[in-house]
This record gives structure tokens, sequence and C-alpha cells, in this order.
């Protein structure tokens, strides 16, 4: 009767259900306990920077044509090009533009993830995006140092101007990242395919310890396969993400972080844990959470199999009963659960 291990095989599983229920009351899904194992031992914490630590609603701040285009005509133009596109930068730029915009003036749409979008509008070749791809198409263009996410735009092979798009970091961004610091997470990281200056500035104001600009979906795989490399033993490395773009960096991540509200489908397939209205200030609480559920875990264990050692070593001495026995398994049981079930009072 001491021996059986009523007492761990029912406490621990329901320690990890509890740590799962409770992270769910607080917005936060963890599809598996192995999951929540694993967030507990997270040491570095990697983020995508649109939509993760800033709010994703870009606003077009201002427009820069060259002398033969007018800010209207270039505004224009750009919106068209991006006009079958659901990327946040897209949507900005359609929401600019004055009056309605004919996709049927559209044609030969070409995307280059990471780059931007090819197309005729018009009988007119126009290419908007990145400084890659204006290299890409070998089109000469000024530098630009304006703070903020460019969009260069090309007609007919000639460079015709820019706009400059901003974002601004989530109210809770620099807060997550101090509290996640607070956890114990040594090294947070911000990875994004904007420019340099748009990435030095919003990382300066969330507090990142590194940040990486003007990357691809491929680059981005590089870095984290870099810092997987760079990470304590026994240690985790989690990717915080939300665009379809982010969906394998999540998979090759220890552990992939989704946001859920805004976030796209391929994101919240790829992720291990989604957070259900995208606040980054929700990591730190789910560390907390799956801290917690691993040290109610090893409390259950050390207390039933102290127990149980302890009795049955009495038993066998001859210095116990059967009352003893009984408390042995049945009561280290229902302690070992009235435990696990602290896991469902967690407060968000």
């Amino acid at each position: 009767m001491v021996s059986c291990p009523c007492a761990l095989v029912i406490s621990i599983p329901l320690s990890f259900f509890g740590g799962i229920g409770g992270a769910s009351r607080c917005g936060i899904l963890v599809k598996g306990g192995n999951y929540l194992e694993a967030l507990a031992r997270t040491s570095m914490v990697v983020f995508d920077k649109t939509g993760t630590l800033t709010r994703g609603r870009f606003e077009v701040a201002s427009v820069h044509p060259q002398k033969t285009f007018s800010e209207n005509r270039l505004l224009e133009l750009a919106a068209l090009a991006e006009s079958y596109s659901t990327h946040p930068i897209s949507r900005s730029l359609q929401a600019a533009c004055a009056g309605p915009l004919d996709a049927a003036r559209v044609a030969d749409i070409e995307e280059l993830p990471g780059h931007g979008v090819c197309a005729r509008i018009d009988g007119q070749a126009v290419a908007a995006g990145s400084e890659k791809l204006l290299r890409r198409l070998e089109i000469a263009f000024p530098p630009c140092e304006t703070p903020g996410t460019i969009v260069h735009l090309a007609v007919d092979g000639r460079y015709a101007g820019y706009i400059v798009i901003a974002d601004q970091p989530k109210p809770d961004a620099a807060e997550a990242v101090r509290r996640l610091k607070e956890c114990g997470v040594h090294k947070t990281v911000m990875l994004t395919g904007d420019a340099e200056a748009a990435a030095r500035e919003v990382a300066s104001r969330v507090g990142v310890d590194e940040y990486h600009a003007g990357l691809l979906p491929a680059d981005k795989v590089a870095i984290v396969e870099r810092l997987l490399a760079q990470k304590p033993p026994k240690t985790n490395l989690a990717f915080v993400g939300d665009g379809i773009n982010d969906a394998p960096v999540l998979s090759r991540a220890d552990l992939g972080i989704a946001m859920g509200a805004l976030g796209s489908d391929a994101a919240i397939e790829a992720a291990d844990v989604v957070l259900m209205d995208d606040a980054p200030a929700k990591i730190p609480l789910a560390i907390q959470i799956a801290r917690k559920a691993l040290r109610i875990v090893k409390e259950n264990i050390v207390f039933a199999l102290g127990v149980k050692a302890l009795v049955l070593v009495l038993g066998a001495l001859g210095l116990t009963n059967m009352w003893a026995a009984v408390f042995a398994d049945v009561g280290v049981s229902v302690i070992a659960i009235l435990n696990a079930s602290r896991m469902l009072r967690v407060r968000a």
C-alpha cells in the first residue's frame, strides 16, 4: 500500500494541466505540458519587431517624390502596387491614398519576400519596396537616413522617390523586456526586415540587448541558429513573432510564441505558445506560470517519495501500522492534489 505510486501518477500531470489551465485564464494558450516545461527553462528571448514589439499599425508619415512626380502620384503608385498584399505596411499605404483604388489598373504582380513588390500599373513597370529591391533591380537611389520604415519606388527603371512609414512600440513592450530580465532571461534580441534607423529607434525605446535590421526571412533563421549555439546548456531560446514570414523561425526555435489576435494563421499553427491578446507583457507572466508549475511538480515528487520512504523504513522496522500506510498512500495523494490545484489560482 505504501509503495503505490498514486500520488505521483495523479499530482504530476495535474500540476501541468493546472499550469496550462491557469495560463489560459490569463490569455496564454500553451499547447502541451512539454512546452510548459520548455518555457520554464527559457534564458533567451528573440522578438520580431513589426506586430510583436510594435503595434503593427503603420501610418504614412511623409512622402518624398522626385521632381517629375507629385506626392499624390507617388502615393497612388505605391498603394496600387501593394493593393493585393495584406501586410501592415501595404494597408497603411492604401489607407493614406486619397480616393478609391482601381485594382484593374494593376497587372503582372510579383511579390519578392523581404524585398517588395514589382507590378505593371497603367502600362508602367513599378517597383515598391526596400533598398534591397532597388539594388536587385540595379536602380540608383540617393541615401536615406530618415527614421522609420522606408518604401522606395521606381517607375520604368528610374527612381521616383520614397515614402516614410512610422510604427510605434506597444505600450507594454518596454515593460515586457524589463520583466523578462527580472525573470532571469539573460539576453533579449530584436530581428526586423526594416531599415537600420527604424530598428535602432525601436530597440532603444524598448530596451532590448541586441538588434539586427534589414533581414530576410532566411536571415532570421540564420541568426536564430547562431543564437542557439550561444545559449547556456539546458536552457531554451524562445522566438516571438506574428507574421507568415516568422513561421520558419518559430519552428526552428526551442520554443515558438505567436501573437494570436492579429497574427497570421501560419505563425499560430507553427507556434508552441499563443498570446491571445498580442500583449508582450504576457511573456514574462507565462514564464512565471511555467516555473511555478515545475516548482509544484518538484514539491510533490519530494514530498510523496519522502513520506513513502519514511513509512516503508518504519514499517520494515515494525514501528508503524496500517493507518500510517493508508496516510502514505491516500493522504499523500490528497495533499499532492491540493498542492497541484494551486496552479489554477493564477492572476494576470
